[in-house]
Formats: structure tokens, sequence, C-alpha cells
């Protein structure tokens, strides 16, 4: 009969790791908490709150689940094998093996949740896009990367919302706003913060020529209203416009769409889907919020990673991160964790996590790293 022991050694101690990481004491006492908020009978009074409770609720006891049936599933295959030890039956070995291997697959994808430490990891995502140096090919560009991350978004089975678009002078797209929406959206797009470069041979070249092409993206979490900074009126300019183009759902001959302006920082923010140009500004307010509030929380992390003579693992604003090259081979190159997928088809189609997880453990190795 063969001895299981150091492997299932291993297995148990990833399983007491994961109690860590899913904070399973901390939201057992949560979960209390929340049952009691989802059965007020004036909880959908307010309906924004109420998807609020719900999906938190529901994140926590699915994480005490899947903790739970760990646990389980632990301890049966250790009782087996024990059992099968103890009068050496090798008949148990196939089930015992199959069992092990069943709770490796499951740690291993459940691990990745250890590499979320940011405190808005779990929040949705709202992303934009601007095409940079290149001309017509950036523009193109950025069109592309746009497809990448929907298709992303729907091979996790998150939803994605596109929200505005500024279509490009020939071809492509100058900009577009979307939010993801999804458990550690922000947490996985927060990987994709910077400027992606593409070197291809240019399709709009009658030379066919090879052409280097970037788009910027920026990432920020949607966050609740409860701490996110605030931001007086004197230091906002709106703008208003027609809304246009694809990402507006309501499409009309008004100027509902809004652009506001932060005077002090020059960031903006832009919102069209809404009827109503109150409407409209009020959800580019909350963008905007929540764009200062990760940016001053990225400008203090920087600030005590230079004081404590660390690298730093925050990607800067406009900071080159990622390369992909069709011409003259095909490769994407992460430049931070030097990350390489040759299948640059299947990344520009959505196969973007294997690229995102490379970021995330590059991120923690860095903290640690600087003692962070």
């Amino acid at each position: 009969m063969k001895d299981f022991s150091d492997e299932l050694k291993g297995l148990h101690r990833r399983v007491d790791d994961a109690r860590g990481y899913l904070k399973i004491d901390d939201n057992r006492l949560r979960l209390q908490e929340l049952e009691v908020e989802v059965q007020k009978p004036d909880l959908w009074d307010d309906q924004d709150r109420a998807k609020h409770v719900n999906s938190q609720y529901a994140a926590v006891r699915d994480d005490l689940a899947i903790y739970d049936k760990l646990v389980a599933d632990m301890e049966d295959v250790e009782t087996l094998h024990d059992m099968a030890r103890e009068v050496d039956d090798e008949t148990q070995e196939a089930d015992i093996a199959e069992a092990s291997g069943k709770l490796d697959r499951q740690l291993n994808e459940l691990e990745l949740r250890a590499l979320f430490v940011g405190p808005h990891d779990e929040a949705d995502a709202m992303v934009r896009i601007n095409a940079k140096d290149g001309g017509v090919d950036a523009q193109d560009w950025a069109e592309m990367l746009l497809r990448m991350y929907t298709r992303w978004g729907e091979r996790r089975g998150f939803e994605v919302d596109v929200e505005y678009i500024s279509e490009g002078t020939e071809a492509g797209i100058m900009s577009a706003e979307f939010t993801v929406t999804g458990r550690y959206a922000y947490g996985l797009m927060s990987a994709e913060r910077g400027t992606h470069r593409l070197v291809r041979i240019s399709p709009f070249d009658g030379n066919a020529r090879r052409q280097t092409s970037f788009a910027a993206i920026d990432v920020y979490p949607v966050l609740e209203d409860e701490g996110v900074v605030e931001i007086p009126d004197s230091d906002i300019r709106m703008e208003v416009f027609r809304a246009s183009g694809a990402g507006g759902q309501h499409i009309n001959k008004t100027s509902s769409a809004v652009r506001l302006i932060h005077i002090p920082t020059g960031l903006t923010t832009s919102s069209q889907e809404e009827r109503s140009q109150l409407q409209n500004r009020e959800k580019a307010m909350r963008r905007l919020k929540a764009l200062l509030q990760v940016r001053m929380e990225e400008e203090r992390a920087a600030k005590m990673a230079e004081i404590a003579g660390g690298k730093q693992a925050q990607v800067g604003w406009g900071s080159q991160i990622r390369s992909y090259v069709l011409q003259p081979y095909q490769m994407v190159k992460d430049l931070r964790s030097d990350y390489e997928v040759g299948n640059v088809a299947g990344v520009l189609d959505g196969d973007v996590d294997g690229l995102m997880e490379s970021v995330l453990r590059w991120k923690r190795e860095v903290a640690h790293e600087s003692g962070s």
C-alpha cells in the first residue's frame, strides 16, 4: 500500500492556510451580521444598499461553504488513507490519489485569493482605455484592447458594460470607458494599469512597414460613498455634450452626456449612458471620486516604499507594462513579471488570466522584499 502521508500533510497545510486568507473566523461573525441585515423588512427601501448587502452576504456565505467543504474532504481522504494503511489495502490507492488530486486542483484555484491584498480588490472595476502614440494604428490598438477585455470578462462570467466610446478619426477608437462587474474584478484589472505596446506590420500602411503603437489603461474601483474622498465644487469643471456612438444605451438629441474635469489634477471622467444630465453627472462624480481616492492611495504607498528603501510594486500612470509583438515574431511579455506567452491570438481573444496572475504574484514578491 502506497504511503500518501507527505502529500496529505502538504494538502492539510494548504487547507489551514486557506483559513487565513479567506478570513474564515472573521467571516463567520460577519455572516451572522449580514443574516440580520438581509432579513430587515426595509432593506429594499434603498435598492443600492440592498444590492450591496446581498452581494456581500452571498460572497461570505460562499467562502465559508467552500472552506467547510475543503475541510470535510480533507478529513475524508485522511481517514480513508489511515484505514487503508492499517490493513494494507492497495485497492484504495486509486481513490486516495483521485481525492487528493481533486483537493490539489481546488486549492490551486483558490490560492489566487491569497494574492488579493489591496483594500478594494473585491470591488467592481471602472476601466478607461486611451489611444496614445501611433496615430490610426494606436486607435485600432485601443479598440483591440477593448475587445480583449470584453472577451476576458465573458470568459470569467463577469458583466462588462461599455459606457462611453470616442470613435477614432479613421478606424478604431480614441478612448473608451467600461465597468467590469464581478468579485475581484478590480483586483484582477489593476494588474493591467499602465501603457500597453503593440508591434506589428501596420494594416494602414501601404508600404507594409512595421509600426509600434501605444494605448494606456487606467483602472479604478467602484467604491461605496462611505469613506470616499470629497471634492469641492470649485475644483470641478463640467462639460456637456450629446451622447453618440457605441456605449450610450439611450442616445438622444439633447446634451445629456457629461464630462467632469478635476482642475487640480486634470483627471477626467465621463458618463453618457443615463437619460438625464443630472444622472450622468452623479455617475461621473462617483467615478471621479474613486479615481482620486485610488490616486491618493497609490501616491501614499509609493512614498512609504521610498522611505522603506524597497522596490515599488505599484506601476506609475503612463508606465509601459507589457509588449504585444506580432512581427517579426509572436510573443506577449509582461515587463514587470517577465511572464511570456507565445499565443498572442489567444491573449487578444481574452486569455489574459495568466498574465494577470503573474503580475499579482510579482506584486506580492516585491511587497515581501520591501517589508510592507
